[in-house]
Order: structure tokens, then sequence, then C-alpha cells
């Protein structure tokens, strides 16, 4: 069996010793970028690798290619999948040590672009497969490389021009929505990027409003709901800050049953480097 969204700890610590999955530690704090390699060292799933977000699964900021996480060039992107181990074969889990899923939300979203449909997160990320009693280690383990042959769907993404122009329809196409918390998506409380506020148009629906406090995810039923009145206005765009946490509303609406939507992967950061470009 394939696991394309979520996949439970029971039903992963059944395929622990299985040659074809590949478990990806992606633990991360924006406040210390040590902290998940740091975390990863002390205890992780058995066999698991670490995918750190600034080094692994963004690129580098360069004239034109702005935002505070870009996305890592394809090229790059399949090489640091080489030396992960993952290849077409390869039944990818990805977690976070607690169940914010950001990190890990991203990777999956970066193996759907590059074609790979076997990749899930961890329910509950590293947090509650501890607490239901299944292994943790402190030894790390150097896969074997294999080769990924990749096939980038580009249609996956939005551009700032793209989301531009759904902005100047005043949303009469589609829906934009703002995955961070809801008091950034209303200017408040911003320390992380240099403007506050939001998109124009945009709707707000923070990545975190469909966990609860053990970290479990609403069912798809609740979520096909959460998502219906945006979905039914025609296509969807998600942003956040910088790519990272909208990719987990992506992953919530895929699992949900809907079109695989559009990630705008600039997002705020990028797009606020353009004075032109409106803020609300």
């Amino acid at each position: 069996m394939s696991y394309h969204t979520f996949i439970a700890p029971a039903a992963a610590f059944e395929n622990l010793q299985n040659p074809d999955y590949r478990f990806v530690d992606c633990s991360y704090a924006l406040a210390d970028k040590s902290w998940g390699r740091n975390e990863f060292n002390k205890a992780h799933i058995p066999g698991a690798i670490y995918a750190d977000l600034h080094d692994d699964l963004s690129g580098t900021i360069t004239p034109g290619v702005t935002g505070r996480h870009p996305l890592p060039g394809k090229e790059e992107l399949v090489q640091r999948l080489y030396t992960f181990g993952i290849d077409s074969n390869t039944q990818v889990v990805a977690y976070d040590s607690t169940a914010g899923f950001m990190a890990a939300a991203r990777l999956w979203w970066l193996l759907k672009w590059a074609g790979h449909e076997n990749v899930a997160v961890l329910a509950g990320g590293k947090q509650a497969w501890d607490e239901q009693g299944f292994p943790l280690t402190s030894e790390i383990i150097s896969p074997a490389p294999k080769v990924f042959n990749a096939n980038f769907h580009d249609e996956l993404l939005a551009d700032a021009d793209e989301v531009a122009a759904l902005v100047n329809s005043g949303n009469y196409n589609g829906c934009l929505i703002d995955s961070r918390t809801a008091d950034r998506y209303a200017g408040q409380n911003e320390t992380i990027d240099p403007v506050a506020g939001h998109i124009p148009t945009a709707i707000s629906k923070p990545f975190n409003a469909q966990l609860n406090a053990q970290g479990g995810v609403a069912d798809a039923a609740v979520l096909k709901e959460h998502f219906a009145p945006d979905f039914a206005k025609g296509e969807v765009i998600f942003y956040c800050g910088s790519g990272v946490t909208a990719a987990f509303n992506v992953l919530l609406a895929v699992h949900a049953g809907y079109t695989f939507p559009k990630l705008y992967a600039g997002s705020w950061s990028e797009w606020i480097t353009d004075p032109q470009r409106p803020v609300a």
C-alpha cells in the first residue's frame, strides 16, 4: 500500500524495516536554525535522515529569486534526493518533531512538484510516534544514493504575475488564500517580514486551524467543508510568508479530495519586494 497525504504512526511503524521506505526528519525552528538538527541528533525515528529547511529544502536568494525560502533549483533538488536515497520506488515519510508539519509539508510538496507520488506526512509527527511507544534512536545512518528521475509539474506553481491578475480580477476567477496565522494576516505582531498586512482580496485560513491540541488533523469530510467555499470559486492559490506553511494547507486540501491547488512559492516575503504591488 502506498501513502500520498498522511500516514498514521502505526502504519509507518509496520514499515520501519521496509527497504522501500525512507523516513525524513524535517524538524526546524525559524527562531533557531540549529534546533532541528540538534533535535534529530538527540532522537529520531530509526533509519531516518535529516533534511534542513534552509539548507536542503530551499534555494539561494539571488537577484530575481526572492522570498525568505525560495524553491531549490530543479537540478539542485534532484541531486538532494539522490543523496537522500530516494528513487521512484521509495515511499517517503516526512515528519517534524511536533505536529506543526511545517517543513515536512514542504518536503511533501517538493516531491509532488518533482513528480513523486508516494510521499506522506507522519500524522502527529515525532511527538505522536513517541507517545504511541514506537522507538527512537540517536544512531545516524548514511543512505546509499539512488537515482531520482524527476518529472516536474510546474502547473502546481503560481508566480507573482498570476497572483496579481487574480487580485485585479477581484477574485472572480478563483480564490487567494493566506495561510499565515490570523494576526499576521491582519498586519499585527509582524516580527518576520519588514512589511505587515496581506495581499488584497486574500482570505485568511491559517495553516494550523485544522489541528487539535494533540496535533491531530481534522478528518477529510471536515476538511472538505472547510475549503468548499474556496474551491467553488474556481482556481485556488495558497500563499504564506515564504511558501512553507502554505504547503501544509495544500496538503490538507489534497487530503480532502480536492484537485491539487497552486502554491505561490515566493509568497508574502517576495510580494513585498516590489513597492508597486498592493498591500492590504
